[in-house]
């Protein structure tokens, strides 16, 4: 009883887990809401897109709570050969950067990441530090319950602002 309720109690001692829990539900708000119909129906590419963007969020969750353990295997498997070392590096360095050329990837990773690591210092400050892997399944658990937050909050505020299923037309000026 008395470690369910100091559980209940976390995000108010750590206020960060509150920041990493709008920042995930804002993030939800924001991959979905492009893709959305005035009816809030997704089709099927959203779904795919969602599906990507949490991956990338589960992604940057575990990079942010297991760096060392990480850095310790990755480094592990460059030292045992030069070819491997050079492939890693090649990879890691073409493919990622691709992928966060696009500036709007950079910044999601960014915030996410951020948010992500003010909530594990602030667990820190409070003393409450499980083994890393415990860490990086609540605090995925977290960010993927606040994107599902964020999409069903997405999704009802399309409803409202359309209730009839169509976007008013918009009047244009006669040349």
């Amino acid at each position: 009883m008395k470690s369910t309720l100091r559980l209940l109690l976390l995000p108010f001692q750590a206020p960060m887990l509150l920041l990493l829990i709008a920042v995930s539900t804002y993030l939800g708000m924001h991959w979905i809401l492009p893709m959305q119909d005035p009816q809030g129906h997704l089709p099927v590419m959203a779904h795919l897109v969602w599906s990507a963007e949490m991956l990338q969020a589960l992604a940057v969750v575990v990079v942010c709570t297991m760096p060392d353990l990480l850095l310790r295997q990755v480094s592990t498997m460059m030292s045992s050969s030069r070819v491997i070392s050079l492939v890693v590096t090649l990879l890691l360095v073409t493919i990622l950067g691709l992928y966060l050329l696009h500036g709007s990837v950079l910044v999601v990773v960014l915030i996410l990441a951020s948010s992500v690591l003010l909530a594990r210092l602030d667990l820190v400050r409070i003393r409450v530090v499980p083994p890393p892997l415990v860490l990086a399944l609540a605090l995925s658990l977290v960010v993927l319950a606040g994107a599902s937050a964020g999409l069903m909050i997405a999704g009802h505020l399309a409803q409202r602002a359309y209730p009839l299923g169509e976007p008013p037309a918009v009047a244009r000026p006669e040349r």
